[in-house]
């Protein structure tokens, strides 16, 4: 349809079952869009199939469209892209940035790209209005301040003060910036030894113990559940066979505590990357955090687990530990604190199973190297906090002082 488009001619517009347009006969390229819902929006086509938006009937009027259009294909012959243009415009700001072009590159080279892109619009809401360069030092130097006092913590702090200086980090190498003003901005001082938190001897055992009472409780459980449906006629569920286990925590827990698999990959694990000929498995790239395939030794207790856990359940998932409906499991919360209250272990994180794994190596004296290998750690530093639990070279050291004296 054409016409001059005027106020008298939008409110007299008809509504359709479908999308249609008004295209202005008195400035070629401007047309009117009505939608179903009654919302009616300016455009301008400068091109075939390139058109720009100038922005809603309800907000301006027709004539105000039409110099807008008019500024608009002015730059159409003065050899400019008006779309491309915005959109330029448009990438430079914090948010419109963040979603149309850090985003897509997020989730296709992080495995974390979604929990990454959803922190930096959750944790910088002052930014969304402001252009990539009006982010400077003293605005986040606010924002930390903020932080602090509301108590978070000085780890969470830098976690997303590192997002954030990567995501302007990217814009800068991707031309739409200068320099990145976050550079000059410091994380928060912390403690670069902190006290790790892992199961004594004594904890370890009551936490196996209660593991296995909890499984003794879901297997009677079980059988007494069978009596009563077999007196009533009704389907049985599958006897827990001896060696069988009742539910993933068990076996969960304790390949973790003999592996040093974080959360996240032992529950990405599956049965395929598990070798039982060599008594390996393989923490694939995409689910580790360091994005690095890594192989990790299988020892008795293990094996064993991972066997008798395949047993009864490798044909309902491709995945070692899943729900029921196949899916891989992210949160067992619930019968972890249940079991860690139980066995009387406090301020305890599953975390922590790969801090007791770290810990007991280098306690038995296996260098620090090693242990970095079978954790996947791409930073030495972070292997470095266990060197504390190994203190003979330090004590040797210290004693060399004796002959001195004497």
């Amino acid at each position: 349809m054409q016409t001059n488009i005027t106020s008298r001619t939008v409110n007299a517009v008809k509504l359709q079952e479908k999308p249609f347009e008004i295209r202005d006969t008195g400035l070629k390229g401007m047309l009117l869009r009505i939608q179903p819902s009654g919302v009616m929006t300016y455009y301008v086509e400068y091109k075939r199939g390139k058109r720009v938006k100038i922005g809603r009937a309800d907000a301006i009027t027709p004539t105000q469209a039409r110099e807008i259009a008019k500024g608009i294909l002015s730059e159409v012959y003065q050899g400019e892209d008006p779309a491309a243009k915005r959109q330029l415009a448009h990438a430079q700001n914090y948010l419109g940035f963040l979603e149309e072009t850090y985003k897509p590159w997020l989730v296709s080279n992080l495995r974390t790209g979604e929990a990454t892109f959803d922190r930096l619009v959750k944790s910088f809401p002052e930014l969304h209005r402001l252009k990539l360069h009006e982010v400077h030092p003293l605005l986040i130097e606010k924002w930390r301040l903020r932080r602090q006092k509301d108590g978070m913590k000085p780890t969470s702090i830098n976690r997303e003060l590192a997002d954030l200086r990567a995501c302007i980090g990217r814009a800068v190498q991707w031309r739409l910036l200068d320099k990145n003003p976050l550079e000059l901005v410091k994380p928060c001082r912390i403690d670069s030894q902190p006290k790790i938190r892992f199961l004594s001897a004594d904890e370890e055992h009551k936490l196996r113990l209660k593991l296995d009472e909890r499984e003794t409780a879901l297997a009677d459980s079980r059988a007494s559940g069978n009596r009563w449906r077999a007196e009533r006629g009704y389907s049985l569920y599958d006897n827990l066979a001896d060696g069988a286990f009742a539910d993933y925590l068990k076996p969960a827990v304790l390949l973790s505590l003999n592996t040093g698999l974080r959360r996240g990959e032992l529950f990405g694990l599956k049965w395929s990357d598990v070798d039982f000929d060599r008594n390996i498995l393989t923490v694939a790239a995409e689910t580790a955090k360091t994005g690095r395939t890594r192989h990790v030794p299988l020892n008795s207790e293990a094996s064993k687990i991972l066997q008798y856990w395949k047993k009864q359940s490798e044909l309902k998932s491709s995945y070692v530990f899943s729900g029921k409906t196949g899916s891989p499991f992210h949160d067992v919360r619930k019968s972890w604190d249940s079991v860690l209250k139980k066995a009387g272990i406090e301020h305890f994180r599953w975390h922590d199973l790969r801090h007791t794994f770290a810990s007991k190596l280098v306690m038995a004296g296996v260098d620090l190297n090693t242990v970095r290998e079978l954790l996947g750690h791409s930073d030495y530093k972070m292997t470095l906090r266990y060197a504390h639990l190994a203190p003979e070279h330090k004590a040797a050291a210290v004693n060399k002082l004796i002959s001195t004296v004497i």
